[in-house]
C-alpha cells in the first residue's frame, strides 16, 4: 500500500528537484510505515512469546525491535531533510503498512519466529526496491541510507532464520 506525500512541503537547499524529492518522500514514508509496523510486530512477539526457548527469544525479539526503531528515526529524518513531512504516528503506519497483520493467537516461540521471518523477508524485499528506486531517481544519499538498513535487516533475518533452519 503506497503512502501519499503530505500536502505541505518545505524549501530546502538540497540540490534535488522538487518532483524527485516528492517521489522519494513517498518511498521514505512507505518504508517508515513498514518499519514502525515491523517494530510493533517484534514487540508483540516479545511480549507474548512462550515455550522452552522463552528467555532467548524474548531477548532476541527485544534486541531486534531496538534495531528497527533506529531505522524509523533514520527514515523519518531523511524525509524531513528532503523537505517532506514524516508520516510517523502509529495510526499512519498501520494504515499505510504493506506488511500483513500479526496474528493475535501466536504463542509458541518457533511460531513467532516463523511469522517474523515472513515479515522480515517482505521488509528486506521492499528495502531493496527502495534502494533501486531512489538510485534510479538519482539520489545516492537516500539509496545509501536504504543500503545501510538493508545490511542490518539481512543480518537480523539471519538471526531469525537460524532458529528454523536446523
Amino acid at each position: 500500500m503506497a503512502t501519499k506525500t503530505a500536502a505541505r512541503s518545505f524549501e530546502t537547499h538540497i540540490e534535488i528537484a522538487e518532483d524527485v524529492r516528492a517521489k522519494e518522500i513517498d518511498i521514505l514514508n512507505q518504508q517508515l510505515a513498514d518499519s514502525f509496523d515491523l517494530y510493533s510486530q517484534l514487540k508483540q512477539a516479545h511480549w507474548n512469546v512462550k515455550g522452552k526457548d522463552f528467555f532467548q527469544l524474548h531477548e532476541l525479539f527485544d534486541t531486534l525491535a531496538e534495531g528497527v526503531l533506529g531505522f524509523v528515526d533514520l527514515i523519518a529524518e531523511r524525509a524531513t531533510a528532503l523537505g517532506g513531512i514524516a508520516l510517523g504516528t502509529a495510526r499512519m503506519a498501520a494504515g499505510a503498512s504493506s506488511l500483513p497483520e500479526y496474528p493475535d493467537d501466536v504463542v509458541e516461540g518457533m511460531d513467532h519466529v516463523t511469522c517474523l521471518v515472513d515479515r522480515y523477508g517482505r521488509y528486506a524485499a521492499s528495502t531493496r526496491r527502495a534502494i533501486n528506486d531512489t538510485d534510479e531517481l538519482g539520489d545516492p544519499t537516500t539509496a545509501d541510507l536504504f543500503t545501510e538498513i538493508s545490511r542490518e535487516v539481512d543480518k537480523q533475518l539471519y538471526f531469525l532464520e537460524s532458529h528454523i533452519q536446523a
